[in-house]
C-alpha cells in the first residue's frame, strides 16, 4: 500500500545528502509538502530542485540542529509557509567514521561533545520544538534517526555508539509522555546504507566493502529508500499504533 500524504507537511533534517535526501524526495513523491533542513546549503538546496523537478513543493532552511534557536526557526519557517507540520524526520547526524576510531578511552573530550550535540541534542531539540507545535494542532508523528549502533555495541566508535543508544532512550520517553497525545514517535536504526559518505569511504579503503557486506545476514548493505520507506511506514496511519519502537532497517545487522 502506497501511502498518500497529499496536504501534510514533513520536516527532515540532515535532508541535503543520502538517507535524508531520499526521505525528503519520497515525501514529496506522496504527496507532502516538504521542508529541508542541512547546514549544506549547496546539498539542501539542491535536493529542494530535485523535488521541485519532479513536480513537488519544498523549501531549505539552514538549521545546525545542535542549536536551540536554529531548530526552533525551522519549525517556525515551516508553519508559516505551509501552516502546519504534521511529520519530521530528525535525521541529521555524524556518522561512525572508521577514521576517526579509537577505543573509548582514547576519544578526546571535544570529538565526544560533538557527537553528543549533533546526534543526540539535536534530536531532542528538534523534538522540543516539533512537539510543541504539534500537540496544539492535533498531533503528528516523528521518526528519530538511530543506528544498529543503537542497539548493539561498536567497538571503536563509543561517541557514535552511546549518541545512537540515547536517541533510543529519547524516543521511547517522549513517546510514552506524548502518545495519549496524538504525537506517535518512533526510531529507525539502520544498518550501513550505501550513502556518499560510504561510498567516498570504500574509495578511500576498499576493502572495507567486502566487510561491510558481509556483516549483513541478507549478503548485503541497504539503500537510501530502504531506510526512507520505513520512516514513511511509521509516519502513516498503518503504523497507528505504533509508539517508542526503534525500527532495525539492517538486513540483519544486529541479530548475528
Amino acid at each position: 500500500m502506497i501511502q498518500d500524504f497529499t496536504g501534510k507537511v514533513a520536516v527532515v533534517t540532515g535532508g541535503g545528502l543520502g538517507i535524508g535526501r531520499m526521505t525528503a524526495r519520497l515525501f514529496a513523491e506522496r504527496g507532502a509538502r516538504v521542508v529541508v533542513a542541512d547546514v549544506n546549503d549547496e546539498e539542501g538546496e539542491k535536493t529542494v530542485r530535485l523535488i521541485a523537478g519532479a513536480g513537488g513543493a519544498a523549501l531549505y532552511t539552514r538549521t545546525n540542529v545542535a542549536n536551540a534557536a536554529d531548530a526552533e526557526a525551522m519549525v517556525a519557517k515551516t508553519v508559516e509557509t505551509y501552516g502546519r507540520l504534521d511529520y519530521a524526520f530528525n535525521n541529521a547526524g555524524i556518522g561512525g567514521r572508521s577514521t576517526r576510531a579509537f577505543a573509548t578511552a582514547e576519544w578526546e573530550e571535544v570529538s565526544f561533545d560533538e557527537y553528543m550535540a549533533v546526534n543526540l541534542k539535536g534530536v531532542w531539540l528538534c523534538m522540543k520544538y516539533e512537539i510543541l507545535h504539534m500537540q496544539k494542532h492535533g498531533g503528528g508523528a516523528i521518526v528519530n534517526m538511530s543506528s544498529g549502533a543503537g542497539l548493539v555495541a561498536v567497538r571503536n566508535l563509543a561517541p557514535y555508539v552511546a549518541s545512537k543508544h540515547g536517541v533510543l532512550g529519547l524516543t521511547k520517553t517522549a513517546a510514552a509522555e506524548y502518545g495519549s497525545k496524538g504525537i506517535r514517535i518512533n526510531a529507525v536504526c539502520p544498518g550501513v546504507i550505501l550513502t556518499e559518505r560510504i561510498k567516498a569511504e570504500f574509495a578511500e579503503q576498499p576493502e572495507l566493502e567486502g566487510i561491510r557486506h558481509a556483516a549483513h545476514p541478507i549478503g548485503r548493505m541497504g539503500h537510501t529508500r530502504e531506510v526512507a520507506e520505513a520512516v514513511l511506514w511509521l509516519c502513516s496511519d498503518a503504523a497507528s499504533f505504533v509508539i517508542g519502537h526503534g525500527l532495525s532497517v539492517d538486513g540483519g545487522y544486529v541479530i548475528v
